[in-house]
């Protein structure tokens, strides 16, 4: 597989971002695909006690029957759909890491994000690999550190992009989507990562 890779540098972290992952054309037809056969759900958060709608959609797909916990939602996996498994598979190729589970998410509008957290939940092991796949609008990805949240590190993700995050990267590192005030079409966010 012969694609044009980034590493990028950033202290205690180990990311690869590979810009064109899936073509215009492969980006658009699984866009179409995942938005009408995922099992959309639409949960609820507990935030200072208060409950609050979350603001995006996801769903969870595995191999296994594994839950995956994480801001007081248990989520229960769906079995891989064809298209999930083939691009699961093409990750795996790529990045020589094995994959049991994948959150996505379906931010439907600017207004739909995701707050500041680490991928550290325990069922994730000690330096778990994350492979981060986008779909649809470009969206703003931000990193900040825990120890120092003024050193801070912004990339865009593109339609077809894949981000994998590996290493020390959820010791140290935060990230985000934050909202955006531009009227924008949906963008949906694969995760890939493996589940003990």
């Amino acid at each position: 597989m012969n694609l044009k890779t980034q590493h990028i540098q950033l202290p205690h972290a180990d990311l690869i971002y590979v810009p064109h992952f899936y073509s215009e054309e492969e980006s658009i037809q699984l866009y179409h695909i995942l938005t009408t056969k995922i099992k959309w759900q639409h949960d609820q958060i507990k935030v200072f006690g208060k409950v609050y709608d979350q603001p995006r959609l996801t769903a969870l797909y595995a191999e296994n029957k594994n839950p995956y916990s994480y801001s007081n939602i248990v989520m229960h996996p769906h079995q891989f759909t064809d298209e999930l498994l083939s691009i699961k598979q093409k990750i795996e190729d790529f990045s020589n890491e094995q994959f049991t589970t994948c959150l996505l998410n379906l931010y439907r509008t600017g207004q739909d994000s995701n707050g500041w957290h680490a991928d550290d939940e325990k069922e994730l092991g000690k330096n778990p690999v994350i492979a981060s796949l986008s779909f649809g609008a470009k969206r703003k990805f931000k990193m900040r550190r825990k120890d120092n949240t003024k050193e801070k590190f912004d990339l865009e993700l593109n339609a077809g992009s894949l981000l994998i995050m590996k290493g020390e990267t959820q010791h140290y590192w935060q990230h985000q989507i934050p909202k955006t005030a531009k009227k924008i079409s949906p963008r949906i966010n694969l995760t890939f990562r493996k589940i003990q």
